[in-house]
């Protein structure tokens, strides 16, 4: 997202478009850093990954109307990009392979940019929530007395969980009667359904729990924008960030100098020896004053 608020910015009568999956980059769809989204789960669009391919006329004339094409897309061998360049791709512009440790992932990211005369210097990401998203947030924090906790209790590792016996514990000390917060939002995935299992039947006959399940992510931005959000590295940590929430964030074997969002309401908490197991729950609760 740093990398696409520059290029927007830079170009802000440009149309740009985004070729991935929707259900991600649907976050940036007609929210101030993309016109458009393609799936790149379109069947034709197979053949621009296979050397010396036969390629739909009407991809080629698609990719060759871009005057730039930056992307991030795993391609070691240029194939992809020899495609594009077939089509007639203007200027292309090749993200990392990898992110390597020792400097932030969304600077190396937007380091492609400098080739066209773009330097990022603002890495904290933002998302821009539309007028539907907001009506969303509305109708289902309707009931919600503020202030909100949100908390989610899972990523994309186990290695980089919290355990959820802290999580337990967390909320049952957030809903005590003398708790800075008066609202509890638990977010989760579609992978996160042994977790969201065990803390709906803790949890979800308490008047003062939500639970947002696979919401859309321009939606739940919406409702993370008006909390104060705990999680762990993840993308979802990094959408509450952009979304300009609050943000506690637990990490474990993973670097927060090169994986932490890069906005100024985010805190690092570190785990010891970078084992999540031994961050104990009063380190939590004192940092987000419970």
């Amino acid at each position: 997202m740093p990398a696409l608020k520059a290029l927007r910015h830079a170009h802000p009568r440009a149309r740009i478009e985004i070729l991935g999956y929707p259900h991600i980059a649907t976050v940036a769809d007609r929210r101030f850093y993309a016109d458009a989204v393609r799936s790149i789960e379109y069947a034709a669009l197979s053949r621009f990954f296979a050397r010396d391919a036969e390629l739909p006329l009407d991809l080629r004339d698609y990719f060759g109307g871009f005057d730039l094409i930056l992307s991030y897309l795993y391609d070691p061998d240029q194939i992809f990009e020899n495609n594009l360049r077939r089509s007639g791709a203007q200027k292309f512009l090749r993200g990392p392979a990898r992110i390597i440790p020792g400097t932030p992932a969304a600077r190396q990211l937007a380091q492609p940019l400098q080739e066209v005369g773009i330097n990022v210097t603002d890495l904290a990401a933002k998302v821009f929530p539309s007028d539907k998203d907001r009506e969303f947030a509305h109708r289902f924090l309707e009931d919600c007395e503020p202030p909100i906790l949100a908390l989610h209790p899972a990523s994309g590792s186990e290695k980089k969980n919290w355990p959820i016996e802290n999580w337990i514990e967390l909320a049952k000390a957030s809903l005590n009667a003398e708790a800075l917060f008066r609202t509890i939002i638990f977010v989760s995935g579609e992978a996160d359904e042994n977790e969201m299992a065990r803390l709906r039947t803790l949890f979800e006959r308490e008047a003062q729990v939500r639970f947002a399940h696979q919401s859309p992510l321009p939606q739940l931005a919406a409702v993370l924008e008006q909390s104060t959000f705990i999680g762990h590295d993840s993308g979802i940590s990094h959408l509450a960030a952009a979304a300009g929430a609050r943000c506690f964030l637990l990490f474990g074997p993973t670097d927060p100098k090169v994986w932490a969002p890069q906005n100024k309401d985010v805190r690092v908490l570190l785990a010891p020896n970078c084992d999540l197991t031994q961050l104990d729950i009063a380190t939590v609760c004192n940092a987000i004053s419970l």
